[in-house]
């Protein structure tokens, strides 16, 4: 039995720069504290040795300090092995990132930096494909079908790229055969790139990122636990929590008439875990201006207890009418200029960011109305 954890794409030393300026040092903080939840979850398992499958480095050129630290959290827990592979992020190209690694790698650490296996312990063996640029534009899983491995020995391909024409960035240009593993006789293939969880089939997953870094793929970090009981065996996988930020999305769906306070209020998290949960609420339908407004004071309410708290009203309609108007005023300026917006909300001819902000200013004239002393 080889027992292993597979992970991959920790990007440490991601900005995080559209997040507010005190939430950033937390989420990058996190992608370094990662390697120690990772670490709990390889022992806990019983696994000895931990397999990056590619960006484990946010860029080509993390800081000094950066790499010497991860270097250190790896050794810090020796006799555990990590074996690193260059990704996309971190391709081949960063000479000076794997000279420096090299420089500096403890002994529990290898660097799966060429194509050519890698005997891991006796009748182990892995075959790494790293990343020679940002876009290879070829599939550089395709040598491990004519590498040579001792009779018996286990095969674990590892490898970081897009699968079946999709790819976490979009592009899908480096296509990774499908069936890698059935054509290269591979025990399990170890992939990265995708930062959502997947099985490609019983043999290729992508593990996911350990710790998030955005909306796209709802939930807490995972990692998989693998289990190999000998050459041809079916792989036991399963999967293990390792992200310290939860990245939610909430959808919220509204017909007007609808208390959306009181629906929001029974949708939210509650607790503590709201200081590592960052949420983002789309709410769709459609709401009357006065229930609008009062959504948007429970949503900034509440947005202090989460670590990050947005809400995307792109597909919240307004139902608005001249009785909703007279909560405004009945006459003057201001009834004017709510008459206006009320239009130009309504104005089809329109493009739908205009409209869209003519709704939002609308709701912001009834929340300034409604704080106004009467």
């Amino acid at each position: 039995m080889f027992r292993f954890l597979h992970s991959s794409d920790l990007h440490i030393g991601k900005r995080f720069g559209t997040m507010p300026e005190e939430l950033r040092g937390r989420l990058r903080d996190a992608r370094h504290t990662v390697l120690d939840r990772l670490v709990a979850q390889a022992r806990a398992g019983g696994a000895g040795t931990i397999l990056l499958a590619g960006d484990c480095f946010d860029t080509e050129t993390p800081s000094p300090a950066m790499l010497r630290q991860a270097l250190a959290a790896m050794a810090g827990h020796a006799p555990l092995r990590w074996v690193v592979l260059p990704g996309n992020h971190d391709s081949l190209l960063a000479d000076e990132l794997w000279a420096a690694a090299r420089a500096a790698l403890p002994a529990n650490v290898l660097l799966a930096t060429e194509p050519m296996p890698i005997e891991l312990e006796a009748g182990v063996a892995l075959l790494p494909a790293p990343c020679t640029t940002r876009r290879p534009g070829r599939d550089l899983t395709d040598w491990m079908d004519r590498a040579a491995t001792a009779e018996g020995a286990l095969r674990i391909g590892l490898a970081h790229g897009a699968i079946q024409s999709f790819s976490e960035d979009g592009v899908g240009l480096d296509v990774i055969a499908p069936d890698r593993a059935a054509r290269s006789g591979l025990d399990y293939l170890a992939l990265g790139d995708w930062h959502g969880q997947m099985r490609i089939n019983s043999r290729s997953w992508y593990s996911g990122a350990p710790e998030p870094d955005r909306f796209k793929h709802d939930g807490p970090g995972k990692a998989l636990l693998v289990s190999l009981a000998g050459p041809g065996a079916v792989p036991e996988v399963s999967a293990v929590e390792t992200g310290s930020f939860d990245w939610r999305t909430l959808p919220l769906e509204l017909i007007s008439g609808d208390d959306a306070t009181t629906i929001l209020a029974g949708r939210l998290p509650s607790g503590s875990v709201r200081r590592q949960i960052l949420l983002r609420v789309v709410a769709s339908g459609r709401l009357r201006p006065q229930a609008r407004a009062a959504l948007d004071a429970a949503v900034a309410a509440v947005a202090p207890e989460f670590a990050h708290l947005l809400v995307e009203t792109e597909g919240l309609a307004s139902d608005c009418e001249s009785e909703d108007l007279d909560a405004i005023d009945r006459a003057g300026a201001l009834r004017h200029a709510a008459d206006l917006l009320l239009a130009e909300s309504l104005d089809e001819g329109r493009p739908g960011g205009e409209r869209q902000a003519a709704r939002d200013a609308l709701v912001r004239l009834f929340t300034y109305c409604e704080a106004m002393p009467s």
